[in-house]
């Protein structure tokens, strides 16, 4: 129980760091100003774990995060859970990574051939606008414009195509190659999955 009582403690203090980072730290939110957010790679379930850190050394993490709720015995149980599980978002000098590597937690920093990775700052603004709005998100598969993709619901169940976006729907894309001539069918993205 006493376990269950400090993972509230440390959930509900988590929480208050994340809504006034930018009141506690003045010089954290003058660090997104000057540098970019990067991804950083944590540890199996230590991405509350790593912001704590991460905040106590003075930089400003992000890690959004979605509702989860579970009915145990006649009890629903609220819970918030990482949008982007194993990932924690932060600015900082990449020159100045060491203390950023060191935290509690981290495995990487993400990259490609060994240099860390920028992410866009709209990126990053298009998450934190996406749950300002309060509408119910949840992490999903990423499918790409292009990519072949199968249905895995309903009367399309097991069908194949190639996935389209038009005017903000995703449309899965039917060929008949003989023809040369294809077809779009609305589909929801739920239901779909890369092959």
């Amino acid at each position: 129980m006493s376990n269950a009582l400090g993972l509230c403690k440390m959930e509900s203090l988590f929480a208050a760091q994340q809504l006034s980072a930018a009141r506690i730290l003045p010089q954290a939110a003058d660090q997104c100003e000057r540098h970019p957010w990067y991804a950083i790679r944590t540890r199996s379930n230590h991405e509350k774990i790593t912001a704590m850190g991460l905040h106590g050394k003075g930089y400003e993490p992000y890690v959004p995060t979605y509702q989860v709720h579970r009915r145990r015995f006649e009890r629903v149980i609220k819970s918030d859970h990482p949008l982007f599980a194993g990932y924690v978002f932060c600015c900082f000098d990449v020159k100045n990574r060491l203390p950023i590597l060191i935290t509690t937690g981290v495995v990487s920093i993400v990259g490609f051939g060994g240099e860390p990775a920028v992410i866009p700052d709209h990126e990053i603004e298009a998450v934190r606008a996406a749950l300002r709005s309060g509408l119910p998100s949840e992490p999903c598969p990423y499918l790409r414009e292009g990519q072949r993709v199968r249905v895995t619901h309903g009367s399309l169940d097991g069908l194949e195509g190639i996935l389209l976006k038009k005017k903000n729907q995703m449309r899965m894309v039917i060929s008949v190659s003989m023809l040369q001539r294809s077809i779009s069918v609305e589909i929801d993205h739920d239901h779909l999955v890369a092959i």
